[in-house]
């Protein structure tokens, strides 16, 4: 598929059924949810990073660019890249990283208005970046689904009345999908879908179930980085295991690995 038909099958599914987005940390996880049968990809800001022994957020935009081209290439599915604050406070910092992101082949991406210096940006000023972003993406020769994300649930700040204030305000600068990380139940799921008219993102976590997040309204479904906790956590289970009692017995685990990457 071309980077134009990867992009417009992504619009597509954002008016078709809910659905899910894994979020794989390398090209072979990548490979590995095609295989599963799921639609589309999202990149994991905190899994790429553990891939490079970084935390989440100390990546810089030329390896999250390096890191969606490897992605694109790895698969047939559309991938939206998860660009953090666009690597940068300003609006044309957050309008470069879409450009660069559609340059390595993603289909979409998303913006939040956080950073770890200034904290949750003022509204106006967020609004601003949602905005440039926006512009650049309808700026390009192919389709981009931009995403805007509003960070308060995971940044401290518990205020949904808020959080509804700014998801209207981006779909108003007109961000293509809403984003708000952290919603912790069905009732805040279908208090922001009833809020807006673009599709919501929901975050999913284990007190949710995907049937509530579609009862409440919830159109797209992503795991963020939970898949690689999932990874790193069997891993690590395995190793403690051969290091404290010399237990090999977990090393047994088979996977059809010439299925995935066949």
């Amino acid at each position: 598929m071309t980077q134009s038909e990867k992009a417009e099958a992504f619009r597509a599914l954002h008016a078709g059924e809910p659905f899910v987005i894994p979020n794989p940390w390398d090209a072979g996880s990548a490979r590995m949810f095609e295989a599963l049968g799921f639609k589309a990809l999202a990149t994991t800001s905190s899994g790429f990073a553990f891939t490079l022994g970084r935390p989440d957020g100390g990546v810089t935009l030329d390896e999250v660019v390096d890191h969606a081209r490897v992605l694109d290439a790895a698969t047939s599915l559309p991938v939206s890249v998860d660009l953090e604050n666009g690597y940068g406070p300003a609006p044309e910092e957050a309008a470069r990283a879409v450009s660069r992101a559609a340059e390595a082949g993603a289909a979409g991406g998303s913006i939040e208005d956080w950073d770890a210096e200034s904290g949750l940006y003022e509204l106006p000023h967020a609004v601003e970046r949602v905005a440039a972003a926006v512009e650049a993406a309808r700026a390009l020769d192919v389709p981009f689904v931009l995403t805007a994300r509003a960070e308060n649930h995971i940044r401290g700040r518990d205020d949904l009345d808020d959080t509804i204030a700014r998801l209207q305000a981006y779909e108003r600068a007109g961000a293509d999908v809403l984003y708000a990380p952290g919603l912790r139940n069905g009732d805040e799921v279908r208090a922001v879908c009833a809020a807006v008219s673009r599709p919501i993102n929901v975050l999913a976590h284990p007190g949710l179930s995907m049937r509530e997040i579609v009862d409440a309204g919830g159109q797209r479904v992503s795991v963020g980085g939970a898949l690689t906790w999932v990874a790193v956590a069997a891993a690590a289970a395995a190793a403690t295991e051969i290091r404290d009692s010399g237990d090999f017995s977990s090393l047994g685990a088979r996977v059809p690995i010439d299925e995935w990457l066949g």
